[in-house]
């Protein structure tokens, strides 16, 4: 029988949010505070002049700012990339996420089943920080996990997690040449248009960023949104409640998760192209729904995009996709939107949008 998907743990989410906006406040209670005070400072919080900085300019990019030793403390790994059943795979979180939450028990799991290595990286401040400072945790992973693997890896996203690695491969030319596949699930290329109002007081840095008109998105679009050699596969659903919005008729704002300009090869599957029932929300589609993981399956194993021609329309009879446990599957949608809503209440705030990085302008 299927099973639902997280909903509920999507309007808990919500609901937080709301008293967020209405003036609630939580005491915080970090496990490591040397690193909550590194995320604040990443946040954008701590040093508002760092974008003044004179930028180190080389072949692969601007320098990183951020500590080699954090960098690569935020990586977890399984396998071994050289001997991986199929290309290894870097897992980036969405926005209020982290790694094992958002896929200890569904594509890391499977993947360490079939063999295929792979890394997930954790971004500062449950990647609610400046996506900026985000991007080089993710450029720090593309390229730690090509030099252990020896070949081109993949990257497979979640709502945010799959937008800010196109910032990565347009600022850290480099690491293009590392990236055979990049799979965002519900990705947030275009942003949400409840971000202006979500902050219309203050808000996280990453969210003010996802605001379909802001500084960061205009520079991420700007000039093409894909680039040559990389395959691209956008997945998402017409009734996702964050990323909206994700069906064309907004008067100047373009679906979010779709791309469509560059020279990369792009393949944009919304869930009711094959399951034209569906109501996938925004957090099944990163974590548990069938359509995106056999997207993701389909991406994987054939040269360039998924195509959603090549997809079994058996996966509609499917509730959460092969691999996940289905008994412990309603604890972790729980645990999705408990740490969703803990997160938009506990994370640091700012009153506007982080400016851009001297190498952006």
């Amino acid at each position: 029988m299927p099973h639902p998907s997280p909903r509920r743990p999507v309007l808990t989410a919500l609901l937080a949010l709301v008293a967020l906006l209405a003036g609630a406040s939580l005491v915080v209670t970090p496990a490591d505070a040397a690193d909550r005070a590194a995320d604040r400072a990443e946040s954008g919080l701590a040093d508002q002049t760092v974008d003044r900085a004179v930028v180190t300019r080389t072949a692969t990019g601007p320098r990183l700012r951020v500590p080699a030793a954090r960098l690569d403390r935020s990586l977890t790994c399984s396998g071994d990339p050289r001997r991986s059943t199929g290309r290894p795979v870097l897992l980036v979180p969405g926005t209020t996420l982290e790694p094992g939450v958002n896929f200890s028990w569904n594509y890391a799991k499977v993947f360490t089943e079939q063999g295929r290595a792979w890394c997930a990286v954790r971004l500062p401040a449950f990647a609610t920080g400046d996506i900026q400072v985000a991007a080089e945790y993710v450029t720090h992973a593309i390229r730690t996990l090509h030099r252990r693997a020896g070949q081109k890896i993949s990257v497979i996203g979640h709502s945010q997690g799959g937008m800010v690695p196109r910032w990565s491969l347009k600022f850290w030319p480099d690491t293009r040449a590392m990236v055979d596949d990049l799979v965002g699930l519900a990705p947030s290329n275009h942003g949400t248009i409840l971000a202006p109002v979500v902050c219309a007081a203050t808000c996280q840095p990453a969210i003010w960023q996802q605001a379909p008109r802001s500084a960061f998105l205009t520079t991420l679009n700007a000039g093409g949104e894909t680039l040559d050699g990389i395959s691209y596969t956008q997945v998402w659903s017409a009734t996702d409640e964050v990323v909206v919005p994700n069906v064309p008729g907004v008067p100047g704002v373009p679906p979010s998760s779709r791309l469509t300009t560059g020279r990369g090869a792009i393949s944009n599957i919304p869930v009711q192209s094959v399951c034209p029932v569906s109501v996938a929300e925004h957090l099944s589609v990163g974590t548990s729904d069938p359509v995106g993981y056999a997207a993701v399956v389909d991406a994987l194993g054939h040269r360039g995009p998924a195509e959603a021609a090549r997809l079994d329309r058996a996966v509609c009879t499917q509730g959460i996709f092969p691999g996940i446990d289905p008994v412990t599957f309603p604890l972790r949608a729980a645990e999705l939107g408990t740490t969703a809503a803990t997160s938009l209440a506990l994370q640091p705030r700012t009153q506007a949008e982080p400016r851009l990085r001297a190498y952006a302008r």
